[in-house]
């Protein structure tokens, strides 16, 4: 049993608490920037997960006790921009080989430490990892809560080397390079997962 089935299994026996798992309508981006002495002639990038799994357990009478975990596979990352296929694919297999190095760390995970909400606005401090190297993040999520969907948006950001990633680096001489940090654009929608009786 994976550490989500566990939590929603658990979860599902507390009358007092709703379990959420995250739809395909959710949606999890990486921006990046340039350095180097010729950024001006480089591309920001667009990544985007082409799969993820998840859970939310909420607990409205106790937000603290309220869980978050997401796992993105690293080889499902693709590269959407600059649009030039062939770039693409070239900056998309530097990103899975050289970077993230997909065959030794297949998953990204965010897991909550810590979750208060106060006015729609939940505040995280959320364990980041990425290549096996753990960071504690703090981030500020808006969400809605219907009757069978949560919808969360966030966006923070991270330095590559604080995980030990060395950001990618190409052209003459590696002058040009995508720079340290990071821009996370996350939109989860979430639907509350059906319980047997």
């Amino acid at each position: 049993m994976t550490p989500l089935m566990l939590i929603a299994a658990l979860a599902a026996l507390q009358s007092d608490s709703t379990v959420y798992t995250l739809s395909p309508a959710s949606r999890f981006e990486v921006q990046t920037g340039n350095a180097g002495l010729l950024s001006f002639a480089g591309h920001e990038h667009r990544i985007t997960a082409r799969a993820f799994t998840g859970s939310i357990v909420y607990h409205p009478d106790s937000t603290a006790q309220s869980r978050v975990e997401i796992v993105i596979p690293t080889d499902s990352l693709e590269v959407l921009t600059p649009p030039d296929t062939a770039e693409i694919r070239k900056v998309t297999a530097a990103m899975r080989s050289d970077v993230l190095d997909v065959a030794h760390y297949p998953e990204i995970r965010l897991a909550s430490r810590s979750i208060s909400v106060h006015d729609g606005t939940a505040h995280l401090v959320a364990a980041v990892t990425i290549r096996d190297q753990t960071r504690e993040v703090p981030l500020d999520a808006q969400i809605e809560i219907g009757s069978d969907t949560l919808r969360a948006t966030c966006t923070f950001t991270i330095k590559q080397t604080d995980f030990g990633v060395r950001p990618y680096r190409g052209g003459p001489g590696g002058t040009v390079r995508v720079a340290d940090r990071l821009t996370f654009d996350i939109r989860i929608v979430a639907v509350k997962a059906v319980t047997r009786p």
